[in-house]
């Protein structure tokens, strides 16, 4: 199996017409906590010295991720995370819950470059919707990003690195729960936590296997 490396010519495709940053989601498909968003720029002039394990988030173990972000916060690049709270998920779905947490990182990462980005690659097949920053001039959706490009590749790193914590922290509050292993996805030990203690106001009721529950 030949496997890519994020490389960045998506990037450079579009840098003569302004700053380009890569955003990627983490924790659409848990049953609880909140969906994160990272926005990374990679500074052009710094692409040689980025971490070498910067690859797709998924395959590095949790401390290979801490080191990379370690390193590309030692280095300089500019990131930010935005979040959307299982409120704004039950109300508003999950999908529009990723936008608004993907909105919210590029508005914390533009207001860090004090200037308008005007590229978003974006990892997946469709281009999020934005309401309230001014609309950047390309949305670039690209399938497997975080395979195929460096800014995404680094986006996804933070964004499931600082939800991870979160939810690290979360299992401190309710560690009958085991929100430490699971990070809120649906395992089976997460069921059967749910079975015997219900949900806690960190579930999000609009998702079928809480939804039953609370009936």
């Amino acid at each position: 199996m030949h496997h890519e490396q994020p490389n960045f010519l998506h990037e450079q495709k579009f840098l003569g017409q302004g700053i380009v940053v890569g955003v990627d989601e983490a924790g659409r498909g848990p049953w609880a906590g909140p969906v994160m968003a990272g926005a990374v720029w990679i500074d052009p002039e710094l692409v040689e010295r980025l971490p070498f394990a910067l690859k797709d988030s998924k395959k590095l173990s949790a401390s290979k991720r801490q080191q990379v972000l370690t390193e590309l916060t030692k280095l300089g690049f500019l990131m930010a995370v935005g979040h959307a709270d299982v409120e704004e998920i039950d109300r508003v779905n999950i999908l529009n819950a990723t936008y608004l947490a993907m909105e919210r990182a590029c508005i914390k990462l533009q207001d860090k470059l004090k200037s308008p980005i005007k590229t978003i690659l974006v990892d997946g097949n469709r281009s999020p919707v934005f309401k309230d920053m001014t609309k950047p001039k390309n949305m670039v959706p690209i399938v497997k990003g975080d395979n195929i490009s460096l800014s995404i590749a680094a986006a996804s790193i933070i964004a499931k690195q600082t939800r991870d914590l979160f939810m690290c922290e979360l299992h401190n509050l309710y560690p009958e729960y085991q929100f430490n292993k699971h990070k809120g996805y649906g395992t089976k030990i997460h069921q059967a936590a749910l079975d015997s203690l219900g949900p806690t106001a960190h579930h999000r009721k609009s998702f079928a296997p809480i939804k039953k529950l609370i009936q």
